[in-house]
């Protein structure tokens, strides 16, 4: 019998409940087995600076240590150059021929799905989820292969988190207790 597999793919610049929420219910809706975490190692479409992998990693391990149906991958981090997400998906099913793999992302990610590396290739390899998010009309989607998942609305996104940090305003509630005192501990995202 095959593993069904969530793949949780982001920058996680920071990780935040709303990550978490859209990775449970995506669980919980396709009954699958765990979700992977991947925090991507070198995001190319990302025109602005990113905090280092290995903080973003470490962030993930953090907010998943207390659900056992979540994993973090360095899949993305340990590989060089730029991440695209078919090369990943090209590597999990290498690793886990047999598994039914589906790619969790937020609205505002699969809105851009066509600018990605190879999307139709990508589309191939895995059943995409399309997590909704507060702001964004996924009746735009650039193909019908992709699955729509409501979530519990929480418009909580890591521009923001990255700018109440810079500003000294609190991020509590907004990021779990162990992430924020890592982003405190490290300075993370300060002007």
């Amino acid at each position: 019998m095959s593993a069904w597999l969530g793949l949780m793919g982001g920058t996680f610049d920071p990780i935040h409940h709303g990550h978490l929420v859209a990775a449970e219910e995506a669980r919980y809706a396709f009954e699958l087995e765990r979700v992977l975490f991947i925090p991507a190692g070198h995001p190319w479409q990302k025109k602005r600076h990113v905090a280092p992998a290995e903080e973003r990693y470490e962030m993930a391990l953090l907010a998943t240590r207390d659900n056992d149906a979540f994993e973090v991958s360095r899949i993305e981090i340990d590989r060089d150059g730029p991440t695209y997400t078919v090369d990943t998906l090209h590597s999990l099913r290498k690793e886990q021929p047999d598994a039914q793999l589906f790619f969790i992302t937020g609205a505002d990610a699969i809105l851009e799905i066509l600018s990605w590396k190879d999307p139709d290739e990508a589309l191939s390899l895995a059943t995409f989820v399309a997590v909704t998010r507060p702001g964004y009309e996924l009746e735009r989607l650039p193909s019908r292969d992709i699955e729509v998942l409501e979530i519990p609305a929480l418009a909580i996104s890591s521009t923001d988190i990255r700018r109440r940090v810079a500003a000294g305003r609190p991020i509590r509630y907004l990021v779990p207790d162990a992430v924020a005192a890592h982003i405190a501990d490290r300075g993370l995202y300060r002007a």
